[in-house]
């Protein structure tokens, strides 16, 4: 009969697994968007999504696989500690490697508007014509800063002047989207957390019942 501890444990493990195919999905179907072709629609999660470290998170996705079924023989092995060890330092390894991507897509958000003008300038005309669409804006700062795209958002200077630059509705979009993704990757940080909780409150139990055996079998009632 699994003991409580056991039953968490085994719930926290194949969460973690679960957490590795949200990763991997993610970073597939992100980097399948990405060769979509552009439109209005998926334009702006486009350019954004291609900041982001994708390659690396299909990555941590498979170092995440790679320990949920090293840590099968812990499952299966009711005494064994070794494998738990290992477990958890991997688990470790595997938090540490998230909390590192989720940073890296947080430190973005610090200087979105600096970092979106340098996306928007390398952008062609076309991209610039489907931000405007998008947001219903003219140019980046504003029309003449860089100058605006023609387009049926923007017909001509006067209307562009009016309409005024992407540069607060593009940033403010960008800010929410990536905000989203840097928290869910804490988020998996913190079941990784949890799991390694789990892992050492296990390996404590498993060796209190090893020491229980051994007085036991001192005892000459041979670990009865």
């Amino acid at each position: 009969m699994p003991t409580k501890l056991m039953m968490v444990f085994v719930g926290m493990d194949f969460l973690f697994a679960g957490c590795g195919g949200l990763l991997l999905g993610f970073s597939l179907i992100s980097e399948q968007s990405m060769r979509a072709t552009p439109t209005v629609n998926n334009v702006t999660q486009n350019l954004l999504l291609g900041q982001c470290p994708l390659t690396a998170g299909v990555v941590n996705a498979i170092f995440v696989f790679v320990t949920f079924l090293l840590s099968l023989p812990a499952l299966f092995l009711p005494t064994n500690r070794g494998w738990l060890r290992t477990q958890g330092w991997l688990v470790i390894i595997c938090a540490t490697f998230t909390l590192g991507l989720g940073i890296a897509i947080w430190v973005e958000t610090l200087e979105t508007r600096k970092n979106l003008s340098v996306l928007w300038g390398r952008e062609t005309p076309l991209i610039q014509s489907l931000l405007q669409q998008k947001f219903d804006c003219c140019g980046y700062v504003n029309a003449t800063t860089p100058p605006f795209v023609q387009d049926s958002t923007c017909l001509n200077t006067l209307v562009a002047a009016q309409k005024g630059g992407c540069i607060g509705n593009f940033s403010s979009f960008a800010n929410t989207y990536l905000d989203q993704i840097f928290t869910a990757a804490f988020g998996i940080v913190g079941i990784d957390f949890i799991l390694v909780l789990c892992v050492a409150m296990v390996l404590k139990y498993r060796m209190e019942q090893e020491r229980y055996k051994h007085i036991d079998e001192k005892n000459g009632l041979n670990g009865l």
